[in-house]
């Protein structure tokens, strides 16, 4: 019979004092107990110090930050974004000085502009698409076109275009669009679109000539504020899985091959699920020497209201 292995005897373990050991988890860091009639500031720092909501708190203090020392702070942002209710709290922030340039992309200018118009976006695409319907409301195509073909022949990007439009408006929610607001009060908005991708492009006013050459010059400009981000700027992708990571790799690019020094900056994603193109694109591959990038999961309509809290209630 074959020689069988013996059992290693616990005896020859060599062991320390659980007190002596590092440890990733220390109790003086654990979640507070939130009390009736507690702030939003003392909900926010009774968060636990680990992991996520560490990061959380750490991006909430560099934009801060930013926000102190003048530095651009960028918000990019998906379409689902404006169409779940959050334009109230962004206008807001631009108000308050916590959004220095916003960019969207092509069906982001939709929801908004139908927000500020009607009062309600976001059609049934599943029952429309069978009987031809989806994407002709006769308003969207006309107003968002006309003002793309106006604003490209006076040299405007498609963004300054349409925030101008519906500033300009009396649409009864027309306080309530970010590209309006943004328009009213100064805040560059760029606008990124691929031909093709949104409803307008279907209607017989689309213009591909006044689409691209606003939204090229979108880009250009955009690229202008991306570099304004060195030294300790703040970049956010909220719910862009693919065509805003895409556009940003692009300008960090065209500014550093510039000549322009592009460092010390910080980049986060939101987002409901983890992307690819978001992880690559906005919180590693970008980065300089220093500068730092966070990734958090969660709904926007939770996620955004609670960021907003942190910036504004923070210390509170």
């Amino acid at each position: 019979m074959a020689n069988r292995a013996k059992p290693l005897p616990p005896a020859v373990l060599s062991t320390y004092s659980l007190r002596s050991r590092k440890s990733k988890v220390d109790i003086r860091r654990a979640a507070k107990v939130s009390r009736a009639g507690d702030s939003i500031g003392r909900f926010l720092r009774g968060l636990p110090d680990v992991l996520a909501a560490a990061e959380f708190r750490d991006l909430a203090g560099r934009m801060a930050a930013a926000r102190a020392g003048r530095k651009a702070l960028i918000w990019a942002l998906g379409a689902h974004v404006i169409k779940v209710g959050l334009n109230p709290v962004l206008v807001d922030l631009m108000r308050t000085g916590w959004i220095s340039a916003l960019a969207l992309n092509g069906a982001g200018i939709i929801h908004d502009f139908e927000l500020a118009f009607a009062g309600r976006t976001s059609e049934d695409v599943e029952s429309a698409i069978r009987t031809g319907r989806f994407g002709m409301a006769r308003e969207t195509g006309e107003f968002l076109n006309g003002a793309v073909t106006a604003g490209a022949a006076e040299g405007l990007g498609l963004g300054e275009a349409v925030g101008r439009m519906i500033a300009r408006s009396r649409f009864p929610y027309r306080r309530t669009s970010l590209l309006g607001e943004a328009w009213r009060l100064k805040i560059p908005v760029t606008v990124h679109v691929a031909l093709g991708t949104d409803i307008i492009h279907m209607h017989p006013a689309a213009s591909g000539a006044a689409i691209g050459e606003a939204s090229l010059r979108d880009f250009r400009l955009f690229a202008a504020q991306v570099a304004a981000l060195d030294g300790g700027g703040v970049y956010l992708n909220i719910g862009s899985a693919v065509l805003l990571p895409e556009v940003f790799l692009k300008a960090v690019s065209l500014v550093r091959n510039s000549g322009l020094r592009l460092d010390g900056f910080s980049t986060a994603v939101f987002d409901f699920n983890h992307h690819y193109r978001p992880a690559q694109n906005v919180v590693k591959r970008p980065l300089g020497r220093t500068g730092k990038g966070y990734y958090f999961l969660g709904h926007h309509e939770i996620m955004v209201p609670l960021l907003a809290a942190a910036l504004k209630n923070g210390r509170r």
